[in-house]
């Protein structure tokens, strides 16, 4: 059993993995960058960005040994509950769209295919209105 790492350079500001492994662990966490490389939402990154300031700057604060606000942050972890952009220009997130409150009342096992086919024709009229 070995500790091994994949080798990493960092050029103009990007990570890029060498196809390399080598002993021993990372010098660093690269997860941010392995998100962008990934595709995740532009929001997701930034909200990790924001949680991994905030532990980096916990960190330094509390000296060795210190758990800091690291603690406090990490009940403030949703990362997946990024922004959510609003459909309907400008209507607030607590306020379901037509196609929400109609997809909500649906009872999908109850549908015939040719019910189905017809809601899914009205619904999408629906999200053009909106």
């Amino acid at each position: 059993l070995a500790n091994v790492t994949m080798r990493v350079k960092e050029w103009q500001g990007d990570v890029v993995f060498l196809h390399e492994v080598g002993p021993g662990a990372a010098d660093r966490s690269y997860g941010i960058q392995v998100a962008k490389l990934a595709g995740l939402p532009d929001a997701v990154i930034a909200r990790a960005e924001v949680v991994l300031a905030g532990l980096e700057e916990s960190e330094a604060n509390s000296g060795p040994g210190g758990s800091g606000g690291a603690a406090r942050l990490a009940d403030d972890l949703p990362l997946f509950a990024a922004i959510r952009p609003t459909a309907g220009g400008g209507r607030g997130a607590g306020a379901p769209s037509a196609v929400e409150t109609a997809l909500a009342d649906i009872l999908p096992d109850s549908l015939s295919p040719r019910e189905a086919l017809d809601l899914i024709y009205q619904l999408k009229a629906a999200a053009e209105e909106d």
